[in-house]
């Protein structure tokens, strides 16, 4: 397929360029663009431009609010909430996560409730970010249902991602980012794009037939968890976890009161961050580093975000989509 080559300001351009001509104001697109240019910056493909379109069509509905400002809430010293008010989540972890730092910080445990949001992107922004102030971090989001349990042929999970970020002081962190579907759907997406098959187990098609045909699994099939019945329990946790836990809805209430415009819906995210200073002691970097370097001195092994940090050193322009960008320009 062919491709343009786009400089990191050009996709940060592109991008803020078509959000301010769909609703958003100033510090909206400012700040989505920015997430979906380190996407494009660290190969994150899936949760770019490739995304943008989808937000445009939820702005375009009305069902995201492009103007809308988070409402921050201390419940308790180590509980923080954010009502989203239609908001999209990158900007309503903007204003909740520096919340959550000094709360961790000065209680050594805190928790960021998020509600009302419309989240679509990756997750490791945020658990990186907080990984970087010397904390441990942990995430979860719920989608509409695109994932069957383990034994059934029909969606009751999101792709409910998971994220988590271990701190190196004086080094990127350990930061791992995974759908507890066999795959995200969006990499289901890039692949029906480009023409790519997708591994046996990741989904099945609309007949509950396993298949390799990525458009069989986004045309009315669906996905499955990764690991059989352990990935599905780890799905199940994420639906209570940024479900009921933060005061927010399950996959399939998620479904029910969607527009169905083809942008993220509604929902809710569990943050968890721990300062290993007071849970464990001084030593906790050194100890850990240990733990990595026995990891990375068996043949084959990497820490989880290393290939992302290490595509962040190139500054240079990235190859995007052909098809992608014009498709973006015209919403513009």
């Amino acid at each position: 397929m062919s491709s343009v080559s786009l400089t990191l300001d050009e996709i940060f351009d592109l991008a803020k360029k078509t959000l301010l001509a769909n609703g958003c104001d100033e510090e909206t697109a400012s700040i989505l663009s920015d997430l979906i240019k380190n996407a494009e910056r660290d190969g994150s493909l899936s949760h770019g431009l490739f995304r943008l379109p989808a937000y445009v069509s939820g702005l375009k509905s009305g069902k995201i609010n492009g103007k809308g400002k988070p409402e921050v809430k201390k419940i308790s010293p180590s509980i923080i909430k954010v009502i989203g008010n239609n908001c999209l989540a990158p900007v309503v972890l903007n204003k909740g996560i520096p919340e959550l730092i000094k709360a961790a910080k000065e209680n050594g445990v805190a928790v960021l409730a998020i509600t009302n949001s419309h989240h679509m992107a990756a997750m490791w922004p945020e658990t990186e970010a907080i990984a970087e102030e010397g904390l441990v971090a942990f995430a979860c989001t719920s989608y509409k249902p695109m994932v069957a349990p383990a034994g059934a042929k029909k969606a009751l999970f999101g792709t409910n991602p998971i994220s988590f970020a271990w701190p190196r002081p004086g080094k990127t962190p350990v930061v791992y980012d995974m759908a507890t579907a066999s795959m995200a759907m969006g990499e289901v997406q890039v692949a029906k794009r480009e023409g790519h098959k997708v591994p046996l187990g990741t989904g099945l098609s609309k007949d509950g037939k396993e298949t390799t045909d990525p458009s069989e699994i986004t045309d009315g099939g669906v996905l499955l968890p990764f690991g059989g019945y352990k990935g599905s329990g780890i799905a199940m946790m994420v639906e209570l976890l940024a479900g009921t836990l933060v005061g927010d809805n399950f996959s399939f209430e998620t479904a029910a009161k969607d527009n169905n415009d083809g942008g993220p819906p509604s929902g809710g995210e569990f943050i968890l961050a721990i300062s290993p200073e007071k849970t464990s002691g001084t030593d906790w970097a050194k100890h850990a580093e240990e733990f990595f370097n026995k990891m990375k001195s068996m043949d084959g092994v990497r820490l989880p975000g290393e290939r992302r940090h290490k595509n962040r050193l190139d500054k240079g322009p990235r190859n995007i989509n052909q098809e992608l960008v014009n498709k973006i320009k015209s919403l513009s």
